[in-house]
């Protein structure tokens, strides 16, 4: 059957079609996303119901600030017309309403949200749409891919062994541990933790000319990305980068050029021999061959060869005898046999699960002019009366990163699950390397779930136990990608937050069905379509730094929702005070304006460049139903909004009672200024145009645009001192505080701005009570910070415990 889409590499043939359209598999890949309905994330949620809560409030506020003055309406002040009185406090409710709503919000969220996707981008994590960011804070389940995530998707010989004597019927062996992770052949060969040269090992000189000579890959290097790569395929690729590691012909190397170096050890051997004919692999024998002939004489070849390498258990299996140390070779014993493929065996099933291949010659081949090349079914027989030489245990090994970035998953709370379509044992053997499964987790849960599940055993769970599975499970191998729309399904259905990654055409529904699918940047069309955030490194340590992002951007929103709120209910406070109290106008709209769109804006967007806290990932997930504002935080807002308020009327009391420039006005006189007349026994000797002076909203708007500024620099950290993340943590915040006060200086000091705001420059003296008035502010924050660590959100942190960090640590140490 060829499915639609599928590239033809070469040839012709008739086919008969049998679907079109939908009804091809990529047609109900179509259907199957086209049936998700995209959902909110739970910022978009959480601002929609902020905003709706917010109207309510201020709609509350407006008509309580019109109705606490409606016994003023016939005021003198007002001609005596309950009218233009009605329609003056309407005029302070509608100033009441701009103060607090906050205009800035919507800029400053996008703005956060774009600058937070431009440094994920500097992390190679791309992202496809905005809103996700924040929902990658919430991300409690990463489902994560293992060839080319976790794994380098580069294999690697990281062991191999040759049989140094043979003493009755037991083989003494000589193993060898190589370094090197990628397809750059820099790495050494040791034996018992000691460097060794190959040249000095006839074995090890036999078995690298079977490994270049049985090869038809080699390495290359991409001088655009600086790296080397495959060419050809990956096992036979591995043991190339093997030959150069090995230089058993102990070539000379220096001065050669990374594209020179990536041949050069394989060049010296086939220089040697001449291949004169392949026996391909096939799946009925497990192996290939070459016939060789040696143009030059060498230690390793002198004559024609047939080399071999293969599967183990079916090449011992056509093997009569076994090369040991001298180049000599003894007959192979079925127990001698048994014991290389019990070593054999330990290395594909332990701790690493190694695909182990075994390396072979035929000193004396059959004439090639005597082969029937055209019976496949007789390669076996060709390939008959060999010689052991050796054996290789290779891996597709974990990144060097991984192993931290599973441990930091850990301490933030996040369960990350292998989904691979490789076996199980590999699967869990990488599960084990990187710290998905730890020790204490196999003995604790012993016999299931918590291991991993094939696709198979998945299926054959009813329903309520695969949920069960899902909740557990730390693998599932030999899966299908149906199998990941269904793990995305039951994940979501226990409300968990899940991060899907994918590569193929196939992964696209899932990624489309998950909170945040994430796509290879090596991956499909279909799949980055379908996906929110796109992995150009394909690392899997770039997912978890997109997490730890994404919570910075959700608490730097907090922060800067938390300045703008505690700023606005400032305004409110001190509106609705100057209504209530009977005073004259604090602020009008116009500086109320001014405040929220130009002053307060620079500082909001600076703190979305909050470093992270530096707890922020011993924190567990955060509950995608956790209300944007928690009611502590509300308090919190409203005690630090009412000091704001209440400084700002305060400043401008201070003026009309206190100013040696003022008029010295008692409060009661302040509070009912609207009686005021020249026949006012209260009011002698008071002009009532004082009340309509420009100082004390001068002094009102300096004390609320410098409060402000400290409630910025309290919004670094939500519990953080500022003695811990002291200003200097975020300069863009300085810089910003410093911008919007050079602004408030511009319309105090500059004309005509002054005539458009209604203010007047400040003294020297002036200046002193306003600094007096708004840096208490911080004192306070800090006071509640305190309160917050210590009684009010103690336990918001993971307790990782040490002995735990540390057993992962010690068994998960690469040989790399």
């Amino acid at each position: 059957m060829l499915f639609s889409g599928t590239n033809i590499a070469a040839g012709r043939a008739i086919g008969v079609v049998v679907a079109t359209g939908v009804q091809t598999e990529i047609g109900k890949i179509r259907d199957e996303m086209a049936s998700t309905d995209p959902e909110r994330t739970p910022l978009q949620q959480k601002l929609d119901q902020f905003g709706e809560q917010l109207s309510k409030v201020i709609s509350v506020i407006c008509v309580a600030v019109w109705a606490i003055n409606v016994g003023h309406f016939n005021d003198p002040v007002h001609g005596g017309s309950w009218l233009r009185g009605a329609v003056y406090y309407f005029k302070i409710a509608v100033a009441l309403a701009v103060a607090a709503i906050p205009e800035g919000l919507p800029a400053v969220i996008t703005t956060c949200l774009a600058l937070g996707t431009r440094r994920m981008a500097r992390k190679n994590a791309i992202v496809r749409s905005l809103p996700s960011v924040e929902t990658l804070g919430c991300t409690s389940v990463i489902c994560s891919d293992k060839t080319g995530t976790l794994t380098t998707n580069q294999m690697s010989v990281c062991r191999m062994f040759v049989v140094d004597s043979v003493s009755g019927e037991r083989c003494s062996l000589s193993e060898f541990t190589v370094t090197g992770s990628t397809y750059a052949p820099e790495g050494d060969v040791y034996k018992d933790g000691s460097a060794v040269k190959c040249s000095r090992y006839e074995g090890l000189v036999e078995m690298a000319t079977i490994c270049a000579l049985c090869n038809d890959s080699s390495l290359d290097y991409n001088e655009a990305k600086g790296a080397y790569e495959k060419v050809g395929e990956a096992t036979e690729t591995a043991l190339c980068c093997l030959v150069e590691k090995m230089n058993a012909f102990e070539t000379d190397l220096r001065g050669l050029s990374p594209a020179e170096r990536a041949t050069a050890c394989c060049s010296v051997i086939k220089q040697l021999m001449k291949k004169e004919l392949t026996l391909e692999f096939s799946r009925d024998r497990k192996s290939m061959s070459v016939f060789c002939s040696s143009n030059k004489l060498t230690r390793s070849a002198a004559g024609a060869k047939m080399f071999v390498k293969g599967a183990p258990e079916s090449v011992l299996e056509r093997c009569s005898y076994v090369r040991v140390s001298g180049s000599a070779r003894v007959p192979l014993s079925p127990v001698v046999r048994e014991q290389l493929l019990s070593v054999v065996r330990q290395w594909a099933t332990g701790r690493d699960t190694l695909r182990c291949l075994a390396m072979a010659t035929r000193d004396a081949p059959p004439d090639i002019h005597r082969l029937n090349l055209e019976n496949s079914a007789a390669f076996a027989n060709y390939e008959s009366d060999l010689t052991f030489v050796g054996c290789v245990g290779m891996l597709d090994p974990p990144r060097k990163e991984v192993l931290n970035a599973v441990r930091m998953c850990r301490q933030a709370g996040i369960r990350v699950i292998m989904i691979t379509g490789d076996n199980k044992g590999t699967a869990l053997s990488i599960c084990r390397r990187v710290g998905i499964i730890t020790e204490q987790e196999e003995e604790q849960e012993g016999a299931g779930v918590i291991g991993g599940l094939t696709g198979r055993e998945f299926d054959e769970l009813p329903p309520h136990l695969q949920r069960q599975a899902c909740q557990t499970a730390r693998c599932f191998a030999r899966v299908e990608p149906a199998h990941k729309s269904r793990i995305v399904e039951y994940l979501q259905s226990l409300n968990d937050i899940t991060a899907m990654t994918g590569d193929g055409v196939n992964d696209a529904p899932a990624l489309k069905k998950a909170e945040i699918g994430i796509a290879m940047g090596s991956g499909t069309a279909v799949a980055k379509s379908a996906s929110e955030m796109i992995l150009a490194d394909d690392n899997f340590s770039t997912i978890v730094a997109a997490v730890e992002e994404g919570r910075a951007i959700y608490n730097n929103m907090k922060q800067f929702i938390r300045y703008l709120i505690s700023s606005n209910i400032g305004e409110v406070v001190c509106i609705f005070l100057t209504a209530a109290l009977g005073m004259p106008e604090a602020l009008i709209p116009v500086q109320l304006l001014w405040v929220n769109l130009v002053t307060d804006g620079f500082p909001a967007t600076a703190l979305g460049f909050n470093p992270p806290d530096l707890d922020i990932m011993s924190r567990p997930p955060r509950s995608p139903k956790e209300p944007l504002i928690s009611s502590w935080l509300f308090c919190r807002y409203l005690i630090i909004g009412c000091y704001v308020g209440a400084a700002t009327v305060g400043a401008a009391a201070w003026w009309f009672m206190a100013a040696h420039d003022g008029p010295k006005l008692t409060f009661y006189q302040l509070s009912h200024y609207l009686q005021c007349s020249e026949g006012h026994a209260e009011f002698a000797g008071v002009q009532c145009s004082v009340f309509e002076s420009p100082y004390p909203m001068t002094m009102a708007l300096s004390v609320l645009v410098t409060i402000e500024m400290c409630n910025a620099l309290n919004s670094l950290s939500e519990n953080q001192s500022l003695l811990k993340m002291p200003p200097w943590s975020n300069p863009w915040l300085v810089g910003a505080i410093c911008l919007s006060m050079a602004l408030h200086f511009l319309i105090l000091y500059v004309d005509p701005l002054p005539v458009i705001f209604q203010i007047r420059p400040l003294s020297w003296t002036q200046w002193v009570v306003v600094l007096k008035l708004s840096l208490p502010v911080i004192l306070m924050d800090e006071a509640l910070k305190l309160l917050a660590r210590n009684y009010i959100e103690p336990g918001s942190h993971i307790q990782v415990r040490t002995s735990d960090v540390s057993r992962l640590s010690h068994h998960n140490t690469f040989l790399f």
